[in-house]
This record gives C-alpha cells, structure tokens and sequence, in this order.
C-alpha cells in the first residue's frame, strides 16, 4: 500500500464534529437538519463513503453518534436523543418544539412562549427579498409597525424604546438603517433570533414590551463557509474562517449602494424617510435649494472563537454600525451666493467578551463584559435665518454579568446570576442665532440579582418556570423586585394551555422634544430617569393562551392585559394640544392575538392572524385625568398570508389591513387668526384604514460545485395604496391652519442575486 492510499485511509478514519458531517451531507443531498444545538454539542463522527444513499447516510450517523434522525419528507431531517437515553433526554425537551415551520420554514414556538427564528433555514415571507431580522418579527401576530420602520416596532402596544434588542448579549441602540426601513444586523451572521413577548426569563433585564435576543454561532466546528451579494440597496459579505481547531474567526460587512447610484427602490424609500424633514422642505423653498446630497450607511461585525480547553471557551465580540447624511443648502442673500453644509451622523459600536466555564456535567457559568455606545450628530444650517444648530445624543452602556447553570436532576434546572450595568446619556443643543447652549448628562449605576427555577415533567407535557429579578439602583436608592412565570400544560395529546407573567422595569427610553430634531429625520433622542420629570418605567403583563396543533394544522389565540406606568408625553410623540406638554402617566392595553396556520406537505403554508386591542392613556394632568387612546392604539390588524416552496422556488403573497392610528383634529370652535390651533379632544378620531399587499420570490440554483446561487425579487405594496400613517396640523404665515400627512412606501420593487460557497 503506498503513502498516499494509507494517508487518505487515515483521513477517513479521523473524526470531525458533527455539525461539521451534517453540513457536508445537506450539500450534498440537498436537505436540512433540524437539531437542539445541546443534542449535538461535542458530538463527532467519521465523514461518509462515497456511494451511499440518503437512508445509509443517515444509518451510518446513527451508529456514530447514538442518535437518532428522522427523515420528515424529502428535505427535513430531525435529530433527536433516543428516548432510552434518559440522563441527557431532559436537555432535549426543555427545547422543546410546539410549532415547527410556524407560518414559513426557521420560524419555531417553543413551549416557552417564545418565537426562534433561524435565518440559515428561513423560508419565505411576503414582501420580504432576504430574512431581515427585525422585518421579519412583524410578520407574527401582536407585532407590527405603525410607520413601517424597524426604528419604531410595537409589540403589544408599547414604544420601540420598551423593546430590549441583544446583539450577542449586547445591548443596542440603534436596530435600523436608513433611518429605519431596513435592520441594521446582518441575517446572514445571525444564527438564531428568540422573540419574547411576555413571561421572559429572569436573566433579562429592561425592555418592557418585548426582548429580541440575537445570538451568533458559538460553537467551533472547522468549516469554512461564506457567501455575499447585493440587492438595489446595499451590498454585503460575510466569511466563517477557522483558523486552528481551537479557534475560528466570523466577519461581515455591508454597505449601502445609495451614493453610487440611484434605484427606484432608493427612490421610494428617500421619499418616504425625508417627505417631513428639512431637507426635503428646504428644496421646495423659493430662495433656498438643497443639492449635492450625499447618504450611505455600513454596517461590520466581527466575532473571534476560541476553545481554551474543552471546558473553556473565551468570545470577543465587536459591531459598528452607521448613517451618514449630508447635503448642501444654498440661498441668494444680499447678492451673494451663501453655501452650507448640514449633515446627520448617527451609529452603534460595541465590543464584548464573553468567556464560558463548563465546570461539570451539570454546572457551567457564562460571563461577559461589554460597551455599548451610541452616537447621534446634527449640523443644520437655516442660510436664510442666519442659524446654525448643533445637536448631539450620546449613549454609553457598560455592563458585567455572570450568569450560572445548574441541572439539579432529570427534571429540575437552577439558573442565577449577577449583573452590574452602568448607562451614561447626554443631550446637547446649541443654537447661534439667538445664542442658546442646554446640555444635560444623566448616569446611572445598577445592580440586580436574579433566580429561576426550571421544572419540566417526565412526560414532557408539564413545564413550569419560577423566577424573579431584584433590581437596585444606588442613584434613587431605589429597590424593587420584578416575579416571573412561565408555565404551559399540554393535554388531550394536541392541545397547550399557557399562563406567562412578569414585572419588569427600565430606566432608558427615548423622547420627541419637536418634531425637527435631527433635521426632522431621526426625531427620537434617547434620555435617562431622573426619578423626576422621568421617573423609572414600571410594568405589569399577564397572557393567558391556548394552543391546538395537529397535523401540521394549528389553530392559537392568546390574551393579555399589560399596563406600564411611569411613562411621559414627551416619549410618546404627540402632535397635538399635549405636544409641548411634559407630564406623567400610563397606558393598559387589553388584546387577543389569533392565528390559523395550515401547512400541506411542508409546500404550502396558509394563515390568517387577527389581532384586536384596546390602548389608553392615562395622565393624571390632562384631559381632566380621563382616559384617551392611545398613539399606538391600533384596535383591529389582519394579516392573510400564503407560501408556496418546490424544490428550488419560493413564492409568498400577502394582505396586511389595520384599523387606523388614532388621531387629534381642530375643533369645530377654533378661532381664526388668534395664531393658536385649538384642538378637540385628544385622539378622538382616527385615520383611514391601512391596506398593503405584497409579493416575493427565491429561486436558488448551483452556479457551480461548491457554489450556489440565489435570485430574488420582491414588490413591497403591489397595489400602489395611497396610506396615510400619520397627520398632524400646523399654521402658516397667514394663521391658517394647515394639514400636514406622512404617506407609506408606495410600490417598493427590488431584486437582490446572492452566492454561498
């Protein structure tokens, strides 16, 4: 036997991790393996023969790693611990699966409560070229958008503000681009997104209305794999790299194409973000005019993985990401041509460590430090007033936490930790013309402690999650502790009952001072409690669900009552009598989310989602202490959906339809001429009816052996509707009252050619 034949006999015996052979064998086969990541963690097996089938593959993995794989149809595989395996089975089902291809194919519900969306087998969604991580969760029932921005998603009724957005761990500030109509965090590094709407775990602290956990792959396993493409937007890439068997490298970038070169995507969506800002105002002034305008946006993140010993694992983690605007304003004074630039800055940086102790069987510890800082940058020049105006809105977030978990026995697990949180804000105005300087700094320093424990029966059908955060913070001396409860029963073999609860507080949130901060364009400054004019931000949410799945046919409804206290006029962008307003209130929301979702085959996915709420306010200081609805109260939202995947094409049409926003018109009464708009009661009508439906399509193909390709097109409102998502009233020189409306992305066309290799 010669050298080369004994080396290649010595290569196919060598084992490789198993997500390492399961990549290989998707390749190859063209199918998907669906897994817990625990099932397979440290898992190995030899790579496969040539010349084996499907069926022997799979027989061969079996005898390698004691696992089981089931084969679902002829593209999904299920890898599962045999049921013998008891010691390791309750790992399996503390995972476990309510709804697999919850509406489309990487969309999961957990018996948690919570939404796991993986953008690696993401199917398909209306509307949608690529898996746009913030996009796509509005696509579930309780979640949408009432200006279609990812800038500004309400869940259940809250503020974007009262969304905690994780990055790795991270906290964010920032979650769009171009000012909001597109995520600013690449898909195609993520490898899971969890959506919890209530009953969220101890560990997470803030966020009132919602967590968005963004999780990158964490686990070492030798394959390289990267991919990139462009669509009439931005272009992007990214790279897995290892580097050594201990270490591996993931990096990605994306850049905005917008000042290169003008699409009608660009168009419509410049039109939509600048339709109400300065900018676009200034161009239809008769002695000034905007030119030479310039917006690109960029986006890099970078993770370094490296395995210390089998038991530790140390992650550096680092996101930048970015918008910049700026344009020329230019006016004839006095016979002089007078030239000035105004610009808009805004980004997100981050940089963490993370390091992982697995210290026995049933013990591990995972800590993490992290900075997070936000930037926010406006120079606006007004040449025909002689102003200029600075504004500034800078965010620091530093952060250490340990988090602890212990497996007690087969069916109870303990989870604990400790976090220290420092956040910095600070806000600058400065105006020349008159001369006006106002900068305020906020800091605050915060302990909390947190405990949870895990019960999950033999059978799997009962689970049951106690927990409770006790939150300290030094400045307000102020101690309150936040309960949390998950719990979920399954019974007559088809049917779920859940009760999720919690408390939760935050002491971030964001404000509308005018409607033309940042040149009209990015409104929203973020702001610390001052245990004052912004007092902590308090809530209370119970939900109650039940949950039919058979057959891949399922029908949900859940209810919930939710109330925030603590919140402030300032943060909640009125536009009316209240918009200079600064007083302090709350609002209670009542809503059942339903949805019916019938799948055939694993080819086509129907459903229909039907949402109705009720949101009020109430201050104590206005409108006579009575209750009015809310901004965001949208009573009534339907969605009708449908996906279609064969082989290599992908098609999803939908209907989206919601009641509209609440609104405040002039009073009969108002009198003219007396410079003041009066107002009749606040919130008391509403706009027209929003209606949009939209379409896309994949089409994935091999270019060559290892590299395949993607096609998309998507039409974003196909049928051109004319939706007005906001109004508000204003008087101009002659003090007659104007109405002023902010029109939806009309027919949004794109089309977008990825590679994989």
């Amino acid at each position: 036997m010669n050298v080369a034949s004994t080396k290649a006999q010595t290569i196919q015996k060598e084992k490789h991790p198993l997500i390492t052979v399961l990549r290989q064998i998707e390749k190859k086969f063209n199918i998907s393996f669906s897994y817990v990541d625990e099932t397979i963690k440290n898992k190995q097996a030899k790579p496969l023969k040539d010349g084996l089938t499907l069926q022997e593959a799979l027989e061969f993995l079996k005898l390698e790693t004691n696992l089981d794989y089931e084969l679902l149809d002829n593209r999904f595989v299920v890898v599962k611990i045999p049921k013998k395996e008891s010691s390791l089975s309750n790992t399996q089902r503390l995972q476990e699966v309510i709804i697999n291809n919850y509406l489309t194919s990487g969309i999961t519900k957990l018996n948690d409560g919570s939404i796991n969306i993986k953008p690696e087998t993401f199917g398909i969604l209306p509307g949608l070229i690529e898996p746009d991580v913030l996009q796509t969760i509005q696509a579930l029932p309780g979640v949408l958008s009432t200006d279609e921005t990812v800038s500004n998603i309400n869940v259940r009724g809250g503020t974007h503000d009262q969304n905690l957005i994780l990055w790795d761990g991270i906290k964010m500030y920032q979650s769009g681009h171009f000012f909001g109509l597109i995520s600013a965090f690449n898909p195609y590094t993520t490898k899971r997104i969890n959506l919890y709407k209530n009953g969220t775990c101890a560990k997470y602290g803030d966020g009132i209305s919602s967590i968005i956990d963004m999780q990158l792959p964490d686990d070492i396993d030798n394959e390289f794999k990267a991919g990139g493409g462009f669509n009439l937007i931005n272009a992007d890439g990214f790279a897995k790299i290892p580097i050594s068997k201990k270490t591996e490298l993931q990096i990605s970038t994306r850049r905005s194409l917008t000042d290169l070169i003008n699409t009608s995507t660009y168009n419509q969506y410049f039109k939509r973000i600048f339709q109400d800002s300065d900018f676009t105002k200034s161009k239809g002034s008769d002695n000034a005019i905007s030119q030479n305008e310039s917006f690109y946006f960029y986006d890099v993140t970078a993770k370094f993985l490296y395995d210390v010993t089998a038991k530790d694992k140390v992650r550096l983690h680092f996101y930048n990401v970015s918008n910049e605007l700026n344009y020329d304003e230019q006016s004839i004074i006095n016979d002089r041509n007078e030239a000035l630039n105004s610009k808009l800055t805004q980004r997100n940086s981050a940089i963490g460590l993370t390091y992982i102790r697995d210290w026995t069987n049933k013990f591990s510890t995972t800590s993490q430090i992290y900075v997070s800082n936000y930037d926010l940058d406006a120079i606006n020049f007004d040449v025909l007033n002689n102003q200029r105006l600075i504004q500034e809105n800078e965010v620091y977030d530093g952060s250490a936490k340990i988090d602890a978990n212990y497996k007690l026995n087969r069916q109870f697990t303990i989870n604990g930790g400790y976090q220290f949180t420092e956040v910095g804000i600070s806000n600058l105005e400065d105006v020349n013309n008159p001369d006006f300087r106002s900068y305020i700094k906020e800091v605050i320093r915060s302990h909390a402690v947190y405990g949870e424990i895990n019960f999950l029966s033999n059978n799997a059908k009962t689970r049951i999650n106690l927990g409770g955060r006790l939150n300290y913070i030094k400045k307000f001396d102020m101690l309150f502790a936040e309960p949390r409860l998950n719990f979920s029963q399954r019974f007559l073999n088809h049917f779920r009952f859940e009760i999720l609860g919690e408390f939760k507080s935050q002491t971030t949130s964001q404000i509308i001072d005018l409607q033309n901060d940042f040149l009209g364009i990015e409104n929203r400054r973020w702001v610390l409690s001052n245990n004052n004019t912004i007092p902590v931000i308090k809530s209370k949410q119970l939900s109650g669900g039940v949950h039919f799945n058979k057959n891949k046919f399922l029908i949900s409804a859940e209810a919930y009552i939710k109330n925030a206290d603590g919140i402030t006029t300032r943060s909640q962008g009125f536009q009316n009598q209240y918009q200079f307003v600064n007083a302090i209130g709350s609002y209670k929301i009542k809503g059942i989310d339903f949805l019916l979702n019938k799948q055939f085959n694993n080819i086509i996915s129907t459903w229909v989602s039907y949402s109705y709420s009720t949101n009020n306010y109430t201050f104590n200081e206005l409108n006579n202490g009575e209750s009015f609805p809310n901004n965001a109260d949208i009573q009534h939202a339907i969605t009708l959906a449908c996906t279609y995947t064969k082989n290599k094409i992908k098609l999803a049409i939908g209907l989206n339809w919601h009641s509209g926003i609440p609104n405040t018109e002039p009073s009969i009464n108002d009198i003219p001429d007396d410079e003041v708009i009066t107002y009749a009661s606040p919130n008391s009508s509403n706009l027209n009816d929003y209606l949009r439906l939209d379409f896309s399509t994949n089409y994935d193909f091999n270019m060559f052996d290892n590299v395949k390709a993607t096609i998309g097109t998507s039409v974003w409102n196909i049928l051109n509707k004319k939706n007005i998502i906001n109004a508000y009233y204003t008087l101009d020189n002659d003090n007659l009252v104007n109405k002023i409306e902010n029109e939806s992305l009309g027919i949004t066309p794109n089309v977008s050619f990825r590679l994989r290799f």
